[in-house]
């Protein structure tokens, strides 16, 4: 499989840390048989990896149309988030569970 049709597999995904799309070089074939790809993924721009994918292709055709539109990636959660939620967390009432709906609270 060549690294475009592979580049339109992820075409809808970003890197979780930077944010920037996966490229052509993005993607490192470990292994390919008939009906099974091994590949490595990592971001062309941060370096961050994501380890490795595997793809059942069978007989399904990869086909070069336009992705679909998606929203652009969120920004990765910052320590300020973290902190946020603590503050949050840290000022709930001793009776919080009261705002979470009956049918919910037996998933608790």
């Amino acid at each position: 499989m060549n690294k475009s049709k592979l580049k339109a597999l992820f075409s809808n995904m970003c890197c979780s840390a930077c944010g920037h799309d996966f490229e052509e070089d993005s993607f490192f074939i470990k292994r390919e048989e008939k009906s099974l790809i091994v590949l490595q993924v990592v971001c062309a721009e941060c370096g961050k990896s994501f380890g490795l994918a595997f793809l059942g292709i069978g007989s399904v055709d990869i086909k070069d149309e336009k992705p679909l539109e998606f929203q652009p990636c969120p920004m990765p959660i910052s320590y300020d988030d973290v902190l946020d939620a603590h503050h949050f967390i840290d000022k709930l009432e001793k009776d919080w569970n009261k705002y979470i709906p009956d049918e919910l609270k037996n998933n608790l």
